[in-house]
C-alpha cells in the first residue's frame, strides 16, 4: 500500500507548511497566555482556501479532496493546535454538513459565506449531560408550525464567540427519542441568544470555547437541515468526517513533538556528546517516529475511504482513537527529551503536550471510538 501524493497535494502540504512557520509561530506563546486567537489570521487562512477545503468551488470552497485537508490539517497541527481546530470544525463538521444535507437555499444563504472564510461556523451538540451520550439531548426545539422554539443550554463549544452561524442539535419530540432530534441553523444575533462565558483550558488555549445559551429563540423552519426528525443521524455522519480532522490534528501535534525533539537531540550536550548519541534519548525517537508513522497510515487510509466513497466510520474511529493515542504519548516523551527545558513554554513541547489531550476527549471519546471499532468488527 502505498501513498503518492499529488502535485496539487504536495503544494498544499508546503503552502500550510509556510503559513504555520512564517505566520502562526510568532506570537504563539503569546497568544496561548492570552487565550486568544486573532481574526487577521483566521482570513490569511481563508484566503489561502483552508476553511473551506472539501466544498464545491461553486459554493466558494477550494473542491479539493479529504486528503488534502487532512495534510494542511497535519502541518497546521504541528505548531498551533488552536488554529487547526477552527479549520477542522468550519470543514468538517459545519460545511461537510450543510453541503452535504442542506437545501440549496441554506448552502447558498450559509454554505458560501463559511465556505470562503467570510464567516465561521460552529457545531453545537454537547451538553452538561449530553456529551458522549448524545441521545440524551435537554436542548428542546418545539414546533410552533412555521418555526420552532429554542430552549437549552450548549457546552463546550469551539468558535463559541467568534461564528456568526451555529449548527445546533435539539430534542423536538422526546417521545420519539434519537428519532425525535433535529438540527437547526442559528445564526449570531438571534433573540434569545446568549454566548456564556469562555473556558479557562488546559491546552488549545487559543480556541474561543464557549457555552451557548437559547431562551425562546425563534428559528425559522427552513432552517432546519433535513427531514423532521434527521438531527441525530445528521450529528452522526458529520462526526464521523470530524474524527478525520481530529485525527488529523492529533498526527499533527505527534509530529510536531517529534521534529522538535529530534532537532534538540541533536544539539543538546550531555556527558560529552550530543544525547541524540544516548540509546534512552535515540530508542525514543525510534518508537516516536514508527507510531507516528502507523498513525500516519490510518489517517490518509481514512481519509482515502472517503473520498472514495466507502464507508469511513470505522477506519475513522480508528486513525482518531490511535493518532490521539500517539499524540499524547509522544508529546509527553518530548518533554522528557527536553528535560528542564521542556517544562518552560519557550521550547513548545508543554505546549504541544497540553494541546494533544484534546484529541482523546473531543468528537467522541478514546472510549467511545472503541466502542464504534467493536461494534464494527463485531456485527459479521
Amino acid at each position: 500500500m502505498e501513498f503518492s501524493l499529488s502535485e496539487e497535494q504536495l503544494m498544499i502540504q508546503q503552502a500550510a507548511k509556510d503559513f504555520a512557520q512564517n505566520e502562526l509561530l510568532p506570537g504563539i506563546i503569546e497568544r496561548d497566555d492570552a487565550q486568544k486567537f486573532p481574526w487577521e489570521l483566521v482570513e490569511k487562512m481563508a484566503d489561502l482556501g483552508f476553511m473551506g477545503m472539501m466544498v464545491n468551488e461553486k459554493y466558494g470552497g477550494s473542491g479539493l479532496d479529504t486528503l488534502s485537508y487532512v495534510l494542511a490539517m497535519e502541518e497546521l497541527s504541528k505548531v498551533d493546535a488552536s488554529a487547526s481546530v477552527m479549520v477542522s470544525v468550519n470543514n468538517s463538521l459545519v460545511c461537510w454538513g450543510l453541503e452535504t444535507f442542506g437545501t440549496e437555499a441554506q448552502k447558498e444563504k450559509y454554505l458560501t459565506r463559511l465556505a470562503s472564510g467570510e464567516v465561521i461556523g460552529a457545531f453545537c451538540l454537547s451538553e452538561p449531560e449530553a456529551g458522549s451520550d448524545a441521545t440524551s439531548q435537554k436542548t428542546t426545539a418545539i414546533d410552533k408550525g412555521d418555526h420552532y422554539i429554542l430552549n437549552g443550554t450548549k457546552n463546550w463549544i469551539t468558535n463559541g464567540s467568534s461564528a456568526e452561524f451555529y449548527l445546533v442539535i435539539a430534542q423536538t419530540d422526546a417521545d420519539k427519542g434519537h428519532r425525535g432530534i433535529n438540527a437547526l441553523i442559528v445564526e449570531k444575533g438571534m433573540d434569545g441568544f446568549e454566548i456564556g462565558p469562555k473556558e479557562n483550558k488546559l491546552g488549545i488555549r487559543g480556541s474561543d470555547t464557549h457555552s451557548l445559551i437559547f431562551n425562546d429563540v425563534k428559528v425559522p423552519k427552513e432552517n432546519r437541515i433535513g427531514e423532521d426528525g434527521f438531527g441525530f443521524k445528521f450529528a452522526m455522519k458529520t462526526l464521523s468526517g470530524g474524527r478525520i480532522g481530529i485525527a488529523a490534528q492529533a498526527l499533527g501535534i505527534a509530529a510536531g513533538a517529534y521534529e522538535l525533539s529530534k532537532k534538540y537531540a541533536k544539539e543538546r550536550k550531555a556527558f560529552g556528546t550530543e544525547i541524540a548519541n544516548h540509546q534512552a534519548i535515540a530508542f525514543k525517537l525510534a518508537d516516536m517516529h514508527t507510531k507516528i508513522q502507523a498513525a500516519r497510515y490510518l489517517v490518509y487510509q481514512a481519509a482515502c475511504d472517503k473520498d472514495l466513497g466507502k464507508d469511513y466510520s470505522l477506519s475513522g474511529a480508528m486513525a482518531k482513537l490511535y493518532a490521539s493515542e500517539v499524540a499524547m504519548e509522544t508529546a509527553v516523551e518530548a518533554v522528557q527529551i527536553h528535560g528542564g527545558n521542556g517544562f518552560v513554554k519557550e521550547y513548545h513541547v508543554e505546549r504541544l503536550m497540553r494541546d494533544a489531550k484534546i484529541t482523546q476527549i473531543y468528537e467522541g471519546t478514546s472510549e467511545i471510538q472503541k466502542m464504534v471499532i467493536s461494534r464494527s468488527i463485531l456485527k459479521d
